[in-house]
Formats: C-alpha cells, sequence, structure tokens
C-alpha cells in the first residue's frame, strides 16, 4: 500500500506539488492568526457565585447564604468540587467542573440550581454570577496615581469605576475590569440618638425620609400645539442640602422638622474590605483588567494598552496610569525563546545534512519538506482552538530533529544508487520510486510510531493533561504530517532536485571519519556478540541506582520574570494595621535594585475571581528585564535578597510566580507547593489540629514556611437579644437586629444619581455611640409604643471570639495549612512530613487529613501513567509487527527501549532533575524515536541480508557464518551514514532546547534532558548491540536458511519490510 502510494505521488506529481502550495499557504495564515499565550490555560472549568450580605459576620454569611449555596451546587450535573468562602459581609461559591464541560453550559446549569435556592435566602439578597473568567486570567494591572497630590483618594477611585473601568471592558477579549483600592464616595447620615429620642423618632421614620427624598420618575406625555411633550420629575439627591432638606415630621404650628434637624450629613469613605498601595508611598488606586475565557491574552493585551494610550489624553491634569503587572512580557519572551530555538534547529539540521552529502540541491528538499510539516501542524492546531504557547511550540521543537528522517534515509537511498548508475532524464523517475520503495514502507512506520507513541499523554487529566496536551497534539500532528509527506512530496522534490554532481560516499572526509572511528568498535562487537549483548543488559541494570537518588516534582516552575509576595497575617488584624504592614512591606521590596514596579494589595479587589480574606496580602512585583540586573543575578538570588531585606515580625514570607500561584490556587485552593486540608465540623478542632501540624511540619528539613490558618482568630462584639425583656416594649428579635444593623453597621438605604455616577447614601449612629461594648449597652433605642429604652435593656452584650473567615468544600468546613519547600523533592518532602503527621497527630472522629498543593497532581499522574505505559508499549508493539511480521525483529527493536530508558535515567541524574510530568512526557517522547533509530538499522541489516541470500542461491552455495558477518559489515558499517545522519539531526534538535535559556526553557529541558540521554545509549544500541543480536540470530538460524536454499519451492520467499 505505502509503495502504490509513493507511485502514485510520484505519477501526480504537478498535483502534489499544487497540494504542497496550498498547504503552505494555509499555513502561513495559520500562524498569524493562532491565539498566543505563555503557557496553555490550565485552570478548571468554574462558575463563581458572589453574593454581597453587607455588614454581616462570617457566621451569619455561612449559615444563611454560602451553607443553602453550596449544598444547592453539590447537585449539578459535572461539578466535581464546590467550595465555599464566608466573609465578613460576602459569600464566594467556586463551582469547578469537570475536565471538558463547556463554561457556558455549565452556567446556564448553575443558575438553573441558583433558582431553586433563591427564595430560601434572606430578603434583598440577590446572588450574582462572577465573570466568565478565571483567577488565571488576570493578564494587566495597573495603578491610578497622581503625584501632584490634586486629586484624593476617592476622586481617584470614582474616575477609575466610572470611566477607565467602563473604556477597557469594551476591549475584545476582556471580562472584566476590577478595582483594587481607594475609596469610594459615600453620603453619611449620621443621625444623633439624643435628638431621634427627643422628637419619638424611630430609625425606620428616617430611612422612610431618606429614600423618599432621593427618587425620580415619568408622568407619561402630553400633547400641545400638535406637540407630543414626555413628562418627567426630578428628584435625585447630588448634594448635601438636598438630603438635609428631607421631611420627617410636621409640628402643631405647621413648621416641619428636617432630616438636618436631627442628624450631621456629609461626606466621607465608604467601608471597604480592599487596599491597594503603590511603591511603599501609601494608599493607591489600581485596577486588574481580567481576560475571558479561551480569550487570546496577548492580542487582549495589546489592545489594552492601546486604548490606555487614547485614555491618557482624557485624564485630569496630573493624574497617570502606571503599567504594575503585564504578562505580555512573559508570553513575548515565551514564544520568542522557541521561534529562536526553531530556527536554530532548522539551520542545524539542514547543515547537518550538507556535511554528510556534500551537495546543497539535496538539502532543498530537506528545507521544503520540513516547513510544510510544521504547516500541518499549524493548521490543525488552528482548527482546533489550541493557541501557540511554549508547550504546543515545545512539541513542535521536539519533533523537527526526527522530523527529517525519512527524507535524510531515501535522499542517502539515492546518492548511494547513483554512484553506481548514471542519472538521465529517462531514468530518473523511475530510480526514485526504486529507491523510495526500498525504504520507504519502513521509515513511514518509523515515524507513525513516533507519532503513535505519544497517544498515551492524551489520556492525562486535569492540569497536567491541560499543560502537555498541547504538546502531544502538535508533536504528534508534525509526525503525522512528516510520515505522509515522505511517501508524497519528498519523492517528488527527489525527483526534481537530487541531480547534478552526487559526491561518492568515500570522497567524503566526513563520511570516511566516521568509518574510521566506527570499524573497530564494530569490530569487537561482532566478534564478541553475546559480550556485546551482556554489557547492554548491565547498562540496563545500572539504572537502578540512580533511580533510588532521583527525586519528584509535579512541574519544574516556569521562570515568569516577576514575583507576587504572598504572607498571611494572623486573623482579626485590623484594616489599619494590615495597611501599615502592606505598605512597610511595598517599602522595602522597593529597595533592591532589580525590582521595576512594586503594587501591593491588601483583602479583596472588586471582583468574584478574588476571595481572599483581610488578612491577605499580594504584592505584585515587577522585575526590570534582566539586561538591568547587577551581575550575576538570577530569579533565585533576587528572591533570597527579597527575603532577607523583607523581615517583619509575625509576617511569613511567601515568594510565588504570578501564573502559577493563580492556577494553584484555583485548581487545589492551595497557594504553596505542599498544603494540608482539614475537615470536620468544629472549626476550633480544625484550628487546633492544624497549629499541630504546623509545629510537626516546620521540623522537617526542607521547610522554609509552615502557616495554619486560625479560622477562629476573628473577635466579635456579640449582641444576644433577651426575648423576655423585648417581649415587654413590643420588641421582635428582627427589630432589635434592624437597630443593630442600621445604627452601629450603617445600612446602605439608597444611592445618588450623579450623571452616570452613582454614590451610596448611609444611615448610622456617631462613632463616639458605637465604639465599645459599655457606650452599645447605652444606645437609646424607640420602641414602636414610643418608650425610649438603652439596647443593654434589651439584649446582651460581650466580647467573644468566632472565625473571622469561614472555608467549606463540598459543604464540610476546612482549615488549610500552607507549607512551602525548597532545597528537596517534593516526592520525598511529603511521604517524610506525612509519617510525621500520622505519628504525630491523632484526629477526633468526623475528621480528615488530606495532602494537596502540587503533590495531589503527583498522585494522580502517577496512578494515570501506571495504565498508560502499557498501552504505549503494547501500540509500538503492534505498529512494528505491521511493519516487520516476524516477532524476533519486533523483539530486537523493542530492546531498545531499556536501553534508551537507562541512559535518560543516568543523564536526569547527573543533571539533577527530579521525575516530573516534563520528564515522563521526554521518556514518552524518547520511546517513538529509539525504536525509529533502531528500524533504520534492522533496515538495512535486512535489505544486505536479503540481498546475500539472493547471492547465494544464485551460487547454488549454503551461507556461512563468514556471510553473516558480511551481512553486518555492508548493512551496518557501510550504511553507516544515514543512520548517524538521523541520530545528529535528532541531536541537533534537541540540544538547542537542552542548553537554551529564557522563558520556558525550564520546562523545555526537562523533556529534552531523557531524550538526549536516552538517544546516546539508544545510538550505541543501535551502532553496536542491533549487529551483536543479528549476528547471534542469523547464526542460530543458519541451518534453516541454508534448508530453504535448497528446497526454494517449499518455502514462501524471505519476509521484507512490509509495505
Amino acid at each position: 500500500m505505502i509503495a502504490a502510494l509513493i507511485r502514485a505521488s510520484i505519477a501526480n506529481r504537478v498535483i502534489v506539488i499544487a497540494l504542497a502550495l496550498m498547504m503552505a499557504v494555509t499555513g502561513i495564515w495559520a500562524i498569524r492568526s493562532t491565539p498566543v499565550d505563555a503557557i496553555p490555560d490550565l485552570s478548571d472549568g468554574q462558575v463563581i457565585v458572589r453574593t454581597s450580605y453587607a455588614g454581616q459576620a462570617p457566621q451569619v454569611v455561612e449559615d444563611q447564604i454560602t451553607y443553602p449555596i453550596t449544598t444547592a451546587m453539590l447537585a449539578v450535573p459535572g461539578a466535581s468540587d464546590v467550595r465555599g468562602f464566608s466573609f465578613f459581609g460576602d459569600s464566594y461559591v467556586y463551582v469547578v467542573f469537570e475536565d471538558g464541560t463547556d463554561l457556558y453550559w455549565a452556567r446556564t446549569r448553575v443558575l438553573e440550581y441558583l433558582g431553586q435556592i433563591t427564595a430560601n435566602l434572606p430578603e434583598g439578597v440577590a446572588p450574582q454570577l462572577g465573570p466568565d473568567a478565571t483567577g488565571v486570567g488576570w493578564i494587566y494591572q495597573y495603578a491610578l496615581i497622581d503625584r501632584t497630590g490634586g486629586h484624593d483618594l476617592a476622586e481617584l477611585r470614582t474616575l477609575q469605576d466610572w470611566f477607565l473601568k467602563y473604556e477597557l471592558q469594551t476591549v475584545d477579549g476582556v471580562s472584566e475590569v476590577a478595582t483594587i483600592g481607594g475609596m469610594v464616595k459615600q453620603y453619611q447620615v449620621v443621625v444623633d440618638p439624643d435628638k431621634l429620642r427627643a422628637y419619638d423618632i424611630p430609625l425606620a421614620k428616617v430611612r422612610d425620609a431618606i429614600q423618599g427624598a432621593n427618587r425620580e420618575t415619568g408622568g407619561s406625555v402630553i400633547e400641545m400645539g400638535e406637540a407630543e411633550f414626555m413628562v418627567r420629575s426630578t428628584g435625585y439627591v447630588d448634594e448635601l442640602a438636598d438630603i438635609a432638606k428631607a421631611p420627617l415630621i410636621v409640628n402643631d404650628r405647621g413648621a416641619a422638622l428636617t432630616l438636618g434637624d436631627v442628624a450631621d450629613i456629609r461626606l466621607g469613605p465608604e467601608m471597604r474590605r480592599g487596599v491597594g498601595e503603590f511603591e511603599g508611598e501609601g494608599d493607591a488606586v489600581g485596577g486588574v483588567v481580567i481576560l475571558r475565557w479561551g480569550g487570546n491574552a496577548l492580542n487582549t493585551i495589546k489592545a489594552v494598552e492601546a486604548r490606555i494610550e487614547t485614555l491618557r489624553g482624557s485624564l485630569p491634569e496630573g493624574v497617570e496610569i502606571i503599567t504594575t503587572y503585564n504578562r505580555a512580557g512573559v508570553i513575548e519572551r515565551a514564544i520568542e525563546n522557541l521561534q529562536h530555538k526553531l530556527t536554530e534547529e532548522f539551520v542545524v539540521v539542514v547543515l547537518v545534512c550538507a556535511a554528510f552529502l556534500l551537495h546543497l540541491r539535496s538539502s532543498l528538499v530537506i528545507l521544503l519538506s520540513l516547513p510544510l510539516g510544521i504547516f500541518a501542524a499549524f493548521i490543525i492546531m488552528k482548527l482546533q482552538g489550541v493557541n501557540a504557547n511554549i508547550m504546543s511550540l515545545g512539541g513542535i521543537a521536539i519533533a523537527i530533529g526526527a522530523m527529517v528522517d525519512a527524507a535524510i534515509v531515501m535522499i542517502e537511498a539515492m546518492h548511494r544508487r547513483l554512484e553506481t548508475e548514471k542519472l538521465t532524464n529517462k531514468n530518473r523517475w523511475r530510480i526514485v520510486t526504486e529507491c523510495c520503495e526500498e525504504v520507504g514502507p519502513a521509515l513511514f512506520f518509523s515515524l507513525a510510531i513516533i507519532a503513535v507513541s505519544f497517544l498515551p499523554v492524551f489520556v492525562l487529566e486535569s492540569q497536567e493533561g491541560r499543560l502537555f496536551k498541547p504538546l502531544a497534539f502538535t508533536k504528534t500532528y508534525a509526525m503525522a504530517a512528516a510520515a505522509i509527506l515522505s511517501i508524497t512530496l519528498v519523492p517528488v522534490l527527489m525527483g526534481y532536485f537530487v541531480r547534478g554532481r552526487i559526491i561518492p560516499e568515500r570522497k567524503n572526509a566526513l563520511n570516511r571519519l566516521v568509518i574510521w572511528i566506527y570499524r573497530p568498535f564494530l569490530d569487537a562487537a561482532v566478534a564478541w556478540p553475546w559480550a556485546t549483548a551482556l554489557l547492554a543488559g548491565m547498562l540496563v541494570a545500572s539504572m537502578w541506582w540512580p533511580l533510588q537518588r532521583i527525586g519528584t516534582e509535579f512541574m519544574p516552575e516556569l521562570n515568569e520574570g516577576d514575583f507576587l509576595y504572598m504572607p498571611s497575617l494572623y486573623p482579626g488584624v485590623s484594616i489599619g494595621k494590615a495597611r501599615e504592614v502592606l505598605q512597610q512591606t511595598d517599602r522595602l521590596i522597593a529597595t533592591v535594585p532589580e525590582v521595576l514596579t512594586v503594587h501591593g494589595k491588601l483583602g479583596r479587589a472588586d471582583t468574584a475571581t478574588d476571595p481572599a480574606p483581610l488578612t491577605m496580602i499580594e504584592t505584585t512585583i515587577q522585575l526590570k528585564p534582566e539586561a538591568d540586573w547587577r551581575e550575576g543575578m538570577t530569579m533565585d538570588k533576587i528572591r533570597a535578597e527579597l527575603d532577607r531585606v523583607v523581615q517583619i515580625p509575625g509576617v511569613t514570607n511567601v515568594w510565588i510566580q504570578p501564573i502559577k500561584n493563580r492556577i494553584d490556587m484555583l485548581a487545589t485552593g492551595i497557594k504553596t507547593p505542599v498544603g494540608v486540608k482539614i475537615s470536620g465540623a468544629d472549626l476550633g478542632v480544625i484550628e487546633k489540629i492544624g497549629i499541630e501540624v504546623e509545629r510537626l511540619t516546620s521540623q522537617i528539613d526542607g521547610t522554609t514556611s509552615a502557616y495554619a490558618e486560625r479560622p477562629v482568630g476573628g473577635r466579635f462584639i456579640e449582641i444576644n437579644p433577651d426575648r423576655e425583656a423585648a417581649a415587654r416594649y413590643m420588641m421582635s428579635v428582627r427589630d432589635i437586629q434592624d437597630v443593630v444593623q442600621t445604627a452601629i453597621g450603617g445600612m446602605q438605604v439608597s444611592e445618588s444619581v450623579e450623571g452616570l455616577e452613582r454614590f451610596p447614601i448611609n444611615l448610622r449612629y456617631p462613632q463616639d455611640w458605637r465604639d465599645s461594648p459599655e457606650r452599645l449597652r447605652d444606645l437609646p433605642v424607640v420602641t414602636p409604643s414610643g418608650a425610649h429604652v438603652p439596647l443593654g435593656a434589651l439584649a446582651q452584650i460581650s466580647v467573644v471570639d468566632g472565625p473571622g473567615m469561614i472555608r467549606s468544600e463540598n459543604a464540610r468546613r476546612t482549615g488549610f495549612v500552607f507549607i512551602d519547600i525548597a532545597g528537596r523533592d517534593l516526592g520525598g518532602y511529603v511521604e517524610e512530613a506525612r509519617a510525621a503527621v500520622s505519628a504525630g497527630v491523632t484526629l477526633p472522629p468526623g475528621y480528615s487529613i488530606t495532602w494537596s498543593g502540587q503533590y495531589e497532581y503527583i498522585e494522580r499522574m502517577q496512578e494515570r501513567l501506571k495504565l498508560v505505559a502499557p498501552a504505549t508499549l503494547l501500540i509500538i508493539t503492534l505498529m512494528l509487527f505491521m511493519a516487520f511480521n516476524r516477532v524476533i525483529e519486533v523483539g530486537i527493536i523493542l530492546a531498545a527501549l531499556p536501553v534508551a530508558l537507562a541512559g535518560g535515567v543516568w543523564f536526569l541524574w547527573y543533571l539533577s532533575f527530579d521525575i516530573s510530568v516534563a520528564v515522563l512526557v521526554g521518556f514518552i517522547a524518547l520511546a517513538g524515536v529509539a525504536v525509529e533509530t533502531a528500524i533504520v538499522m534492522l533496515l538495512y541489516l535486512n535489505l544486505a541480508w536479503e540481498k546475500r541470500r539472493k547471492v547465494a542461491a544464485a551460487e547454488a552455495r549454503q551461507m556461512t557464518p563468514l556471510d553473516v558477518e558480511e551481512v553486518v559489515f555492508e548493512g551496518a558499517l557501510l550504511r553507516v551514514r544515514p543512520k548517524v545522519m538521523t541520530v545528529a539531526t535528532i541531536f541537533a534538535g534537541l540540544i538547542p532546547i537542552m542548553y537554551g535559556t529564557g522563558t520556558g526553557s525550564e520546562i523545555m529541558q526537562r523533556i529534552a534532558a531523557p531524550m538526549i540521554g536516552g538517544m546516546a545509549t539508544a545510538t550505541l544500541l543501535t551502532l553496536f548491540v542491533i549487529p551483536s543480536i543479528f549476528v547471534i540470530w542469523k547464526r542460530l538460524s543458519l541451518k534453516r536458511v541454508n534448508r530453504s536454499l535448497l528446497q526454494p519451492d517449499d518455502v514462501p520467499p524471505a519476509t521484507q519490510p512490509a509495505e
């Protein structure tokens, strides 16, 4: 079938060339229009439900909102995890879906289930879906600064909320623009309790008066003079005096008592749960641009930057926008790095071919066919929606060396043929057809095996699947395209380009050098075949030693070129104190010379994608370009210096990379490489277990920090209504709580409309009436009957401890322990930590400990690969059998796998690399390439054997052991050029990746390392061990072969490589 396809391609060469040109044009279009990002979006499909319940304590939010929503969401089809967060005034429920779930389908299902429970939620509470984005979508961050002091924080916040935010949200690909920090302008109505008591005015009446003074309405239309006039009545509040004139009562003499008579009306800041800070200089307003799910990150960032440039002219004088985080940098560095690598590989591969063949036109065959294979991969990527990132481009990068192997062997076969037969216009296409038919089928299968060997990567799931599937897709597509082109386009190009003066192999100094080096070693291998095979076995056995010394990790850290500083403060800290710590740390960070900007965030940004407690600081540190760093500085050294500079008592430092952190927090909720989740019913018990785990893990070697959340660290003034006392005054529990909610907490009773801007109107008692439990006890309450009683007569008031934040997973309360490690492999550390914790912590009934973070992925990956590895082997075995039709040849080639594996393991140990998903993907890639080189050797040995067998049959003589040795020398030594070329091109493709630097090189090196180490030993196996095994095999089968020579009609002809 393959031979027929080669013949058909040569016969219809004009059509083949036309199709190739069409593919080239389509490929260029695909490359130009494929979305670009740094790494694949590893985030789970998730839908966020955010519910605001202003002024309410976390326990109230948990009981009345978060728990009902989480229990309802557990039943949503496809939901794999439901995480709840109850904060002061806010509830967040994250519904994480299984792989492959369409986000918009998931959003409709969440809305459907939300509709079933909305009626059970407190009055006035409206759950809302978060943006169609994930936490990984934080692609651009900026600060709004006025160094002249002409605009205060409230004015800058107004500018951000009502101008910049909406302008940037119109940019294609932007899901949401979230505000960080600043002050929201608020109309504050601070009533005097004594005056309310004097006039017998309940608080509810004041609230109604404010609402009645701030509204507009229409009165339909009237006709006048054949024209229609719409009727509108104005009445929105746009200054303080408007609120002050709101009437409360009219006395007997007809004089109105207004709000201004009983309250102080002023402008002030709204209560906030998030603070922004810039460079240690103080509060700053900022914004975060959040990418829409599935959007093109680079295009969106460029569009946002362009829009910001056009908006700069519209900003008030003195106000400037400063970029504090820009993912475009890491994306461009990663893609540029890989583009350089691809170009280097391309040039080196062509040079290798030119050096061995000394024929420029022959190199043109590779120069033209290789890009077409890459174009084919990009076309399918574009159609499939896979974006260009370090993984998808990396798949092409590690494939380039192997993609040209078939073309190399075919061209070399034709060169050798032309050494004995002169090329003319009449015989050119016949020679091309015969040369390609001779080696083409086996080569097609060898490239197809490399393509198919990557199929097991497709069964990886979750993060590791999302990370490596783009690489597997592009490697598979590129190799499949190379396999198809090798039997269609390459023969046609050979016919056009392999002509002119062909320099014989014996006249090429490089070829003579290779043969001169190879001959004595091959002599030894053939002379002592059993000893050679035994040495190979010893090499395989030797990898047991390095395997015992190699650790495990999930993924090497991607060098993003920026840092995120995420210390944790102890719960219960006031926003004022936390802000002070934020400013101190930012000022210290800014002293490090490599730091460009420091933008700190305390608490939450105004978005559902950020469920941060008030005790969480996130400082985005943008570093200068590497060229501006001090000599010898690296990311690790900068991290160490930052850690040395920022030392504040009670603050636990965590330095992490922005994208990596958001991915980890999204997937497991853990912001450090290792985390412990403690689940149970009582937060107090969870806290005790967490503190014990913190103590035990901090003693383990390699722990840089261990911090257990203190869920019960919040402080509360608890107002417990006395039902009997309240009943005497006709006061219900709700009436008392209305006083608590409005007078103490401050209630937003209305909203002013000022053009396109909206500002809240807040009602509350003065600060000095509510600043201590004693003052709260004396707080006057006007009862429905007109009696005046202190709040202390209606309720007991006490100070208690309670949860500052309540976290739940699948409706079970959960506490976290965050563990940061350095200088140790992840797998070994967790094994030791687990043993220490299980020995030192006794869990009460109903409580459980789960190890999470990156460790969670390692366990899942190992389980999957136990199934995947045998499947890979089975696929390769089946394809080899299709190619050779004989079990013994399949066995010889499969012997290449353990030898290649041994080389990969030793090289990993030498480089001190841990075994990670990237390394395992490298081993999967190695399996296909090692098999391919073995196939090329066996192909030539088989061709030489068949040729010698025909000669013996023609001479009517028996074959001898000398024939076997001569076959090996002809198939191995005299045809060493194509084998060395294929191995050289594979190395040429991998070495630039292995020794490259720049963004993404950390992951690509782990993929290339086992391939380089394995190819080194696989090459030794191909050149020496396979000829030795071939000698042993053919010597043992000489009697049977000689019998078949004497009785040629009784046996079928010797099998050649399958077509």
